[in-house]
């Protein structure tokens, strides 16, 4: 099919698009896709959702029969045609004779469509009365054997509701990414004796193509579609290796997936090792997937577009995206872009949207998820690592990575370098990295560990650690080890599998060790300088078993930060991001059997991967168990549940660290600020009893878009809903989080919080940002179940300043619950101060 499509656009136009390449040129003879909004309102909108809190019954437990958050029903297809047919009309009527091509019909959340059109075609459709919004297309990119035994789920969330086989029963969860391998046993359905239904609410499909055939789907993997009109337009799709169809050919989306809802208690087998049994967050919990992005080109944004609006039109109840844009939206504030809006819709719709925080830390202001109404996660390290070692003859031990076994003596070491062939010459770099057995003398190496450099090329994918470990198999090596290039500067590795003992020294610096203890040892002909001995041995003490440190979690140096860029020119919004941080480096989750991303993993059904890419899913899921347990949630309360509760210390009871630097992280690292960490590190059990929720709606959100200078406008283009009189900054949103980008003197906060637990009586402590002083009213309070109580806080600058600083408001429970409320202050003017500053 996507070769028909390629054919009708190369026919319409008249011109190639060169294969390989992004086209997005400004030429106004060339074709781009466009995603116009029309002013009329999406099929969503046409109906009242309600999500108030149900009242208090007998025992003060909270309970909703037959909830009905979303209701998608047969009108809503007869809509769904009949706005094609409009948008149809739209495009004949407004480009008579002209040529173009639809890609997309957006119904759901959004009322328009995805078109190829020239520049200037674009500019009449903007000029239409029926449009409100033409946006360029734009692209995007992507961003666990033990996490749940990290988060306490055996023994506190899972426990709580009945089990693993249980835990997240009834809910769906959307993937927005790279599809899906169905036949992976973490996406089986017979696995439990217990039946498995699927929610009558959803009413997603599953596509049938050669790649994905049918029974594909079943009673977990519940829906499965791909999107890639936009990508196709532009003739960068690689069939090969894309795939059109759900089917994974990239690893990510299937390693994404199997985090958030994988089965419980999948033995994780690589490279012949046993490294213990996988489980997603929500193992009982349904997965429904959209493709939009791809192993060649990543994704656009009228793809991605596409996907959100059919997931919630199918009916789940969490979107989790692993993917943000590839460069910070244009216009007056980062929250209008087309996805963005799109996840507004959705809230508005009841669905919990996650996104990944960005890989692009640790600079601030690195955030790549912008809005509110979507939950950004940060990556944090957790408890489990794979360390490698390997012992010297000079009695030096020389740390390293590697999944690999140890070796059951000490071994001679012997260069790559020093065992060529003689028709081979010594500096050639392709010969250091292994890749080729036959370059080398299998008499030099045979029965001894080889020692081979790890380059740029490996980072780049041009080399590869399994070609040399197949040249170490080859040669009859007892093992092999990789030695760091000096060139390779700040590059951080990840445990890579092996089936041979071995070992990567990730160092410049303890490379040069291990060289210089074996380059002091050797014995070398006078006139060829060829090895006649190596007196240099070792032992590798082998690295697949797990060590455990109590410094976790930490924050990883690529999570991105905040504060929330409000808009291009870095201004500060009143929005903390990220909003939570969870475990995202080296997480083992399922992989496809024809996944790339991953060049160490190929063929294994399980991959090691490291990112925000891999922290988002895991709130994904925990929101599911939370859906499971409070069906009458909103969006902003599952939010509130675990923003609230998150933890602020390690294992050792200080404080989460965060990493500073891309080289040498674990020495430039300081206490993490909401800025690296949001509200803190997840905690799953507390986030199920929360106590305490601050909540908010669609029309508080509306408030604070029409509340930025000179929004308006857009606010009717991308909502088709003019702005009231209600205007609010972000700061008085009800967040569960107070950050102030500018405190002029004083100011007063309100925050509004409701028990969804049984009747308590709270007191109320803080501490206040550093030149900040700070009360908070009522300091004690007694709230009935599903009562409401209004916190005032008040706020004074003592100092002149542009150093961020930070508090925290906590408000504790005669029944343990604990919920914190963190603030932030970035500029402060104090009254004996000029505001030159």
């Amino acid at each position: 099919m996507e070769g028909i499509v390629k054919l009708v656009i190369l026919a319409v136009f008249g011109v190639l698009i060169e294969c390989g390449r992004c086209q997005e040129s400004t030429d106004a003879s060339s074709a781009g896709v466009y995603m116009v909004t029309l002013k009329e309102a999406p099929s969503a909108f046409k109906t009242t959702h309600s999500f108030g809190f149900p009242a208090s019954t007998s025992g003060g437990a909270n309970t909703l029969e037959n909830p009905s958050y979303r209701n998608v029903t047969k009108k809503g297809h007869h809509f769904r045609s009949r706005i094609a047919r409009v948008h149809d009309s739209l495009l004949r009527r407004v480009l008579k004779g002209e040529k173009y091509l639809k890609l997309y019909s957006y119904h759901y959340l959004i009322n328009g469509f995805a078109v190829l059109v020239t520049p200037k075609q674009a500019q009449k459709l903007s000029g239409r009365k029926e449009v409100a919004n033409v946006v360029p297309d734009f692209s995007v990119r992507t961003a666990t054997t033990h996490t749940p035994q990290f988060l306490g789920l055996p023994q506190g969330a899972w426990l709580q509701e009945g089990g693993y086989e249980t835990a997240g029963e009834g809910v769906v969860i959307g993937l927005v990414d790279t599809g899906i391998d169905p036949t992976h046993i973490s996406f089986a359905d017979s696995l439990s004796e217990n039946s498995y239904p699927v929610p009558e609410r959803f009413t997603g499909v599953c596509e049938v193509t050669r790649d994905f055939p049918s029974g594909s789907c079943n009673r977990k993997l519940v829906g499965a579609r791909h999107f890639a009109a936009s990508a196709i337009t532009r003739g960068i799709f690689n069939a090969s290796q894309d795939y059109a169809s759900p089917f994974d050919g990239d690893g990510h989306g299937t390693h994404t997936a199997s985090i958030a809802a994988g089965n419980h208690g999948i033995p994780v087998v690589v490279a012949g090792h046993h490294f213990g049994n996988a489980s997603g967050m929500a193992p009982r919990s349904h997965i429904a997937v959209y493709k939009a992005l791809y192993k060649s080109f990543g994704g656009f944004a009228a793809d991605v577009v596409a996907a959100i609006d059919q997931a919630a039109q199918d009916g789940v109840d969490v979107i989790s995206l692993s993917i943000t844009p590839n460069r910070r939206p244009p216009g007056i504030a980062t929250f209008f872009n087309p996805i963005d809006m799109a996840l507004f819709s959705a809230f508005k719709t009841g669905i919990f949207v996650v996104q990944a925080a960005g890989n692009t830390g640790p600079s601030p202001k690195s955030v790549s998820s912008f809005s509110p109404w979507i939950f950004t996660v940060g990556a944090a390290a957790h408890d489990r690592k794979y360390s490698n070692s390997i012992f010297l003859g000079s009695n030096i031990t020389v740390t390293g990575v590697g999944l690999a076994p140890g070796t059951d003596d000490s071994y001679t070491l012997v260069s790559a370098t020093d065992a060529l062939n003689d028709s081979e010459t010594p500096n050639d770099e392709y010969v250091n990295e292994c890749q080729d057995s036959t370059s080398l003398n299998q008499t030099i190496v045979e029965g001894n560990l080889l020692i081979c450099s790890y380059s740029i090329k490996f980072v780049l994918g041009q080399s590869t650690i399994n070609n040399a470990i197949q040249t170490a198999r080859n040669l009859s090596a007892a093992g092999i080890v990789f030695t760091m290039d000096p060139f390779i500067i700040g590059f951080q590795l990840n445990p890579v599998p092996m089936s041979l003992p071995g070992i990567i020294i990730p160092s410049a610096n303890d490379s040069k060790i291990l060289l210089q203890y074996y380059n002091s040892l050797l014995e070398r002909d006078p006139v060829s300088k060829r090895i006649i001995k190596s007196g240099a041995f070792a032992c590798i003490a082998g690295g697949v078993e797990a060590n455990f440190s109590n410094s976790a979690p930490k924050i990883m140096y690529y999570s991105a930060r905040g504060p929330d860029p409000e808009d291009n020119f870095l201004q500060d919004a009143e929005i903390l991001k990220p909003n939570l941080a969870a475990p995202g480096n080296f997480i083992w989750a399922a992989w496809s059997s024809g996944g790339t991303e991953s060049v160490e993993f190929l063929g294994e059904d399980f991959a090691m991967m490291s990112g925000t890419s891999m922290a988002a899913p895991h709130i994904a899921g925990l929101a599911a168990l939370i859906k499971q347990k409070y069906p009458y949630f909103s969006p902003s309360a599952i939010g509130s549940a675990l923003s609230t509760t998150a933890s602020l210390h390690d294992k050792d009871g200080g404080p989460i660290m965060a990493q500073r630097a891309y080289a040498n992280p674990d020495l430039n690292q300081s206490p993490a600020t909401p800025f690296d960490m949001g509200s803190g590190f997840v905690n799953a059990t507390a986030a199920l009893d929360p106590g305490l929720i601050l909540d908010l709606g669609y029309e508080d959100y509306m408030s604070f878009l029409c509340g930025i200078n000179g929004s308006e406008p857009v606010v009717l283009n991308y909502t088709g809903t003019n702005c009231g009189p209600a205007k609010v900054n972000g700061a008085d949103l009800n967040l569960p989080s107070i950050t102030i980008a500018h405190l002029n003197r004083t100011r007063t906060i309100q925050r509004t919080v409701t028990n969804v637990g049984g009747n308590e009586s709270y007191s109320v402590g803080w501490s206040a940002p550093y030149g900040v002083s700070m009360k908070v009213t009522p300091t004690h309070f007694f709230i009935a179940n599903s009562e409401k109580q209004v916190l005032n806080v008040f706020l004074n600058s003592t100092m002149n300043s542009s150093v961020a600083s930070f508090g925290r408001i906590g408000l504790f429970g005669d029944k343990s619950h604990a919920v914190n409320i963190h603030l932030s202050v970035i500029v402060k003017i104090a009254y004996n101060m000029t505001s030159s500053s």
